[in-house]
């Protein structure tokens, strides 16, 4: 069972052996006994601790381009591309979830993996993030970077001190909100259930929980899911011994930019433009935009109001702006997403306007493919490893 799912539950192992010996051992037996087995199958702790470094050597010496720091919980960043897909950015093994650590990891991210300026970090609200963050000398500052909260950890924190799911529901709902009228209607609603919710909520900068303020850098996203995710790609290595740890991963790496990428090179063959996640949104806002009312008010600046003829939300303005020179709707989606919202598309068609070029470059199936272009190279044999 050790050998199929080094991550099983001691639990399942108790029951297990019980089952089959029709006794039932200490739960430190069966620790110990899981422990061994992985020393077993996947070398002794002590011994992948030191070889990790010959292994990680090797990596770079067949690897060009690869950075290693040694320096030992796992810390991690993911990332999604532009069809939707989680991928894993970076990750380290630090002694623990602190000031330091954080700083380590972040500081090596920066100069090594993610240089671009005006990137977006989405984070719980741990001290050691912020200092790491906050660092003058870290590259994290406005304007080369900017942090923002992730809401589910707002939202737990704010069940800490009011009860009840409707409030939180009823915050949540607020910072999801893409522009302020929509938010100052949960908002409100909010006060009127007690003051002190929204006194509690307005302590933290709106830049950093509330969509509507956040410059259209969340591209949607309000919560760290996405890194938390990661570990279904890391499932069953968790519990092994660190260099085992180091080499899995690394393989099922590999394994996922090779399947990601091919899947990518197919639909480039095909002449796709977008990705599959992009054209199930257009095709959803074109059934709507459909039932739209149109009126053009400054053609050379693509100007134009949009009135719905019946609700398309449980919040609607029922008549929009819209902006397709400065790609802005009061709806939100459009400056939110970077893509046409349904308002957006209604214009297009109402323009004889291709909608393709209102969409940000990073839902190009190019650009996704430009992801997973980068090959990993087959791990050095044991026997190979640099002394």
């Amino acid at each position: 069972m050790v050998r199929a799912n080094a991550s099983v539950s001691i639990k399942v192992l108790l029951n297990a052996t019980a089952a089959h010996f029709g006794f039932r051992l200490t739960y430190q037996r069966v620790w110990m006994a899981k422990q061994k087995s992985i020393a077993l199958i996947y070398s002794d702790w002590d011994e992948s601790y030191n070889d990790l470094p010959r292994w990680v050597l090797g990596v770079q010496l067949t690897m060009p381009g690869s950075v290693a720091v040694l320096k030992t919980s796992p810390v991690r960043v993911g990332g999604q591309d532009g069809n939707s897909n989680i991928l894993p950015v970076a990750f380290a093994l630090v002694e623990g979830e602190n000031a330091e650590s954080w700083t380590f990891f972040l500081s090596h991210l920066r100069q090594h993996v993610t240089p671009q300026p005006g990137l977006l970090v989405i984070s719980d609200r741990h001290n050691g993030i912020k200092a790491a963050l906050e660092a003058p000398d870290g590259g994290w500052l406005p304007p080369s970077a900017y942090r923002a909260f992730c809401i589910r950890h707002v939202a737990a924190n704010f069940a800490l001190t009011f009860k009840g799911k409707d409030a939180k529901r009823l915050l949540v709902n607020a910072a999801y909100a893409k522009t302020e009228v929509e938010f100052d209607y949960w908002f409100d609603i909010l006060q009127s259930e007690d003051p002190a919710m929204c006194e509690w909520a307005n302590r933290i900068d709106y830049s950093l929980w509330t969509q509507h303020r956040d410059e259209g850098r969340r591209f949607g996203h309000m919560t760290t899911n996405i890194s938390e995710c990661v570990n279904s790609i890391l499932k069953g290595v968790r519990n092994l011994p660190v260099a085992s740890l180091v080499k899995a991963t690394y393989c099922r790496l590999a394994e996922l930019f090779v399947r990601k990428g091919r899947e990518a090179e197919a639909q480039m063959g095909t002449g796709q433009q977008f990705s599959q996640h992009l054209v199930k949104c257009i095709e959803a806002n074109l059934k709507t935009a459909r039932c739209f009312t149109v009126t053009l008010y400054d053609r050379d600046n693509s100007e134009f109001t949009v009135a719905e003829t019946t609700p398309t939300g449980s919040f609607s303005l029922g008549t929009y702006r819209v902006s397709l020179a400065s790609r802005t709707c009061d709806c939100g989606y459009f400056q939110a997403l970077h893509f046409p919202c349904q308002h957006a598309l209604a214009c297009c068609a109402y323009s004889r306007v291709t909608w393709t070029s209102y969409v940000h470059s990073v839902y190009q199936i190019s650009s996704v493919f430009s992801v997973y272009r980068m090959g990993f190279t087959p791990p050095i044999p044991e026997g190979f490893w640099p002394p």
